[in-house]
């Protein structure tokens, strides 16, 4: 399988958008939304986008695993957009709603931006200039912070690795029937470089009915691992109505992978759909797990990866079903 584009960037809409001044379908405190028109984004028929790979974008948050302070050994990192000050913000908004767009805003990059952790590394491909990270259009500054153990911030991205074993609990298509899913360990180096999303119980009000709140499950989930089997064409009608009526169109977007490394994405929001919209595709598919701690990783590792052993070989035939309780 060719490797597939990690997501760093903000990814582009598969149409070109406009801003409408009506209430965020995604966002309950903005008072604006971007929608697609109907004409394609000349960036999505330059990358080919007819003939690319078409993959569930899921709905969760990014997470990006590579080295630590130089060491090899690999860490998670979680997604932190570095974000103007309320004061810059205003401005932003301000001018994005005069000019119908974001375009020819110019920011104080010193000044305008909120303070991050010591660790905050900026995403691959943002722009710098005089040595300062620049923002993209819509005013963020993508990047990336270390999961460490200790940090209650990001307990639920610790819980799906062991710094110790090396491992983290990844959920992808089974190799065996790729109908079905599989939560299974990985080691972190065959994810070096990788972005992944993590889903589960904390995360985005928990669209795929992982968990509880008195057994909470998360997992990550490689950007671009579960295919689409038949995608609509790029064309907005026919978007709109598999969306709306074809079984495999139960998910939040589609996340096209160019065969030139570009990603394309549509959201339902951008088509003025809404989600989540009952049960979702992914959720409805049945796994399988496959987590066979030994002896001494089940006494070393967290709560969640013993959890998961003591179902080792165990099938749910609905993701949401998964219960640690016999």
């Amino acid at each position: 399988m060719r490797r597939l584009g990690s997501v760093q960037q903000k990814i582009p809409c598969v149409f070109l958008t406009e801003v409408k001044e009506e209430q965020s379908r995604k966002r309950a405190c903005q008072q604006f939304q971007v929608v697609a028109t109907e004409n394609v984004n000349p960036v999505a028929l330059e990358a080919n986008v007819d003939c690319a790979l078409a993959t569930e974008k899921l709905d969760g948050t990014c997470c990006y695993v590579t080295v630590y302070k130089g060491e090899y050994r690999p860490y998670l990192w979680a997604r932190l957009d570095r974000k103007p000050n309320k004061q810059a913000e205003k401005r932003f908004k301000k001018y994005q709603h005069s000019h119908r767009s974001c375009k020819g805003f110019t920011w104080n990059v010193e000044e305008d931006f909120k303070t991050v952790p010591e660790t905050w590394i900026p995403a691959h491909g943002v722009k710098h200039l005089n040595g300062h990270p620049l923002p993209d259009e819509h005013g963020h500054i993508p990047g990336w912070v270390p999961v460490e153990k200790d940090n209650k911030q990001y307990c639920w991205h610790s819980s799906v690795v062991d710094y110790e074993v090396g491992a983290a609990l990844v959920l992808r298509p089974n190799a065996d029937n790729e109908d079905m899913l599989e939560i299974t360990t990985v080691p972190l180096a065959e994810l070096m470089e990788q972005t992944l999303e993590l889903i589960g119980t904390n995360v985005n009000g928990n669209p795929y009915g992982l968990g509880s709140k008195k057994q909470p499950v998360h997992c990550l989930v490689s950007h671009g691992s579960v295919y689409i089997t038949n995608p609509p064409p790029v064309d907005f009608q026919q978007l709109c109505s598999w969306f709306q009526e074809n079984p495999e169109g139960r998910v939040e977007g589609i996340v096209w992978h160019c065969n030139d490394g570009t990603l394309i994405k549509v959201h339902r929001h951008h088509l003025g759909l809404k989600w989540p919209d009952g049960d979702s595709c992914f959720g409805d598919r049945s796994v399988i797990i496959n987590v066979d701690w030994t002896v001494d990783e089940y006494n070393n590792s967290k709560d969640l990866f013993s959890s998961f052993s003591s179902l080792n070989g165990h099938c749910f035939s609905r993701l949401q079903d998964i219960q640690f309780d016999p």
